[in-house]
């Protein structure tokens, strides 16, 4: 069976389960662990049996609980090689400093060496850092000895936030399979380091996944062609946008060609460009502040102009705060 489950998608986090043959794949990790375990029991899908997770970019709502859950589950993370380093950055931010400060600091650790001149070098090492190491062992039996060697002791150091069982790493336009799930990666326009959209391909059913793309281009435009399921973004209503409460440099960037797909772009493609081919049409990645679902609907509706029906351009909406029934084919 072919199934595909959108546990959530919008601003606060994005994750999907595809499922072909024996495979499972979740795509995205942007809730946490413990969130995305309920949202898949809720869904039916057990957390156990899923095999890779699948990156699109780096952006929190895609990655706010990837890595306890890869960990958890002990499964590998498929990734591109600028979105990983882009993601470990950003669990790893460095910390910025003024002119002034950096001078300071300069100062702060030449007065800390001064007081170490006359220590003999021999003393200067700590074990860890010089390759040595400490038997604790050999005095276990000697209170006063052991106590303190033990206080010497290096506490652990704290697990690596980036961290993951095992990664893998994809290129946009390369197809690569993932156990009976083949999946074909295309570049998207969004501001990421290397923002990319699925297509799913297993047991002859093709699955489109586009969202966070600030326009169409040809590229993608041939990727959601003869597809039986096209999830796309739907993310405001301009109107809504224009008027709403983001400030107007987060305006600028929605409406940018590296932002997110309007409704109105989202009804043009449908109308104009879209073959008409997919089963299911999804609706994804809509805004809570500036959007509505029943705007994004009425206005994909008008687009289809009839088409949908029982076999063909159902239409659906992916929300933020509970799972889409699972489409199974």
């Amino acid at each position: 069976m072919v199934r595909f489950t959108v546990l959530a998608s919008g601003s606060k986090g994005n994750s999907t389960v595809v499922t072909g043959g024996k495979t499972r794949i979740l795509v995205d990790a942007g809730l946490s662990c413990r969130e995305l375990f309920r949202r898949m029991k809720l869904a039916n899908e057990d957390p156990a049996t899923l095999d890779a997770i699948i990156i699109t970019h780096e952006h929190s709502d895609h990655v706010a609980g990837l890595a306890v859950t890869a960990r958890k589950l002990g499964i590998p993370v498929y990734f591109t090689h600028a979105t990983h380093r882009a993601w470990v950055r950003w669990l790893t931010p460095r910390r910025q400093m003024t002119y002034a400060q950096w001078l300071e600091q300069c100062r702060q650790q030449a007065a800390a060496r001064m007081p170490e001149a006359d220590v003999p070098p021999a003393e200067d090492c700590d074990p860890e850092d010089s390759g040595d190491t400490v038997d604790l062992a050999a005095n276990a039996n000697d209170s006063e000895a052991s106590e303190p060697a033990r206080k010497k002791a290096k506490p652990e150091a704290p697990r690596d936030p980036a961290a993951l069982p095992a990664v893998h790493y994809f290129e946009a336009g390369k197809p690569l399979q993932i156990g009976d799930i083949s999946v074909s990666p295309f570049t998207i326009p969004h501001d990421a380091a290397d923002p990319v959209g699925f297509v799913f391909h297993a047991e002859g059913v093709r699955m489109a996944f586009a969202t966070d793309l600030g326009y169409i281009p040809p590229n993608v435009k041939a990727q959601l062609k003869s597809v039986d399921l096209l999830l796309l973004e739907s993310n405001h209503d301009l109107e809504m946008l224009r008027d709403g409460p983001y400030p107007w440099s987060v305006k600028q960037r929605v409406l940018s060609r590296v932002g997110h797909l309007s409704n109105e772009a989202c009804a043009t493609y449908l109308e104009s460009e879209y073959d008409g081919q997919a089963t299911y049409v999804v609706l994804g990645h809509l805004s809570e502040s500036n959007n509505m679902p029943e705007l994004a609907r009425i206005t994909a509706e008008r687009a289809l102009n009839g088409r949908a029906s029982l076999l063909a351009n159902r239409l659906l909406l992916a929300l933020q705060h509970e799972p889409l029934a699972s489409i199974c084919f």
